[in-house]
């Protein structure tokens, strides 16, 4: 994981201090310190306050990116082979992808219920395209000269695909895997904004409802440590999988 650079740390404490001295000139309702955040942040996490909607949260993301990323790269190989499928299934997709998932949304709870199970559908589709675009994308951009040394040497179309194309893929497969994970957690908080008791979502629903905004800024900021976390070891992930590649070129 990258460290933060000196003058971004400095640029953070500036900011910091700004807000600060800002926040004092105005109602707490409007613009609360981050003296106050960081309070009720710590405090409801030592609390256990916040345990419930995290694990919930994060079940959510974890559960929509299995599925959606799954589906989405195994889709997009299939796609990315079959020439015919491509052609047949990729307006759909593009229709299916144009619609926004916030008004998706209330027929998702409609039809799943307030429950997991439809906030784990509106994140899967959510992460689902990024993923197989980028997916037909590698497996159509393999090296042609290289496949056909797999055709000479008698490999299989199976065999070409596990042992050439994916894995020289993977760069720009997990690349949509890193968008996807961003939009994981976009797409479980959005399904708790529309309906749902639990998760962070839930708990920014509900400071608002009690004008709790230093509440609200807390969860904002584990929100985006969570997604900052999940693209990082997606990040780190990827460095390893490349450093064989290039100790190989």
């Amino acid at each position: 994981m990258k460290k933060m650079p000196l003058y971004s740390f400095l640029l953070l404490i500036l900011l910091l201090v700004i807000w600060e001295m800002a926040a004092g000139t105005m109602s707490e309702l409007v613009l609360p310190a981050p003296s106050v955040i960081g309070f009720t942040l710590f405090d409801g996490i030592k609390s256990g306050y916040f345990t419930e909607h995290i694990i919930r949260t994060l079940s959510e993301v974890l559960l929509g990116l299995l599925f959606g990323g799954l589906s989405g790269f195994l889709i997009g190989i299939l796609m990315g082979e079959i020439t015919f499928l491509r052609k047949l299934l990729f307006p759909y997709i593009i229709a299916s992808q144009a619609v926004p998932k916030l008004a998706l949304a209330p027929l998702f709870i409609l039809w799943f219920g307030f429950g997991m199970t439809s906030k784990v559908v509106i994140t899967a589709l959510v992460c689902f395209f990024p993923l197989l675009e980028s997916t037909v994308t590698a497996i159509q951009s393999s090296d042609k000269q290289k496949q056909e040394l797999f055709t000479m040497l008698g490999a299989s179309r199976l065999q070409t695909l596990v042992h050439l194309k994916i894995p020289a893929g993977m760069p720009g497969i997990l690349a949509g895997l890193r968008v996807s994970v961003v939009l994981a957690v976009v797409g479980a908080v959005v399904g708790e904004f529309i309906g749902g008791s639990e998760g962070l979502g839930a708990l920014i629903i509900a400071s608002q409802g009690m004008m709790d905004t230093p509440l609200m800024f807390a969860t904002l900021i584990l929100l985006t440590g969570i997604g900052m976390i999940l693209y990082q070891m997606i990040t780190l992930f990827e460095k390893k999988w490349s450093k064989p590649y290039k100790k190989e070129s």
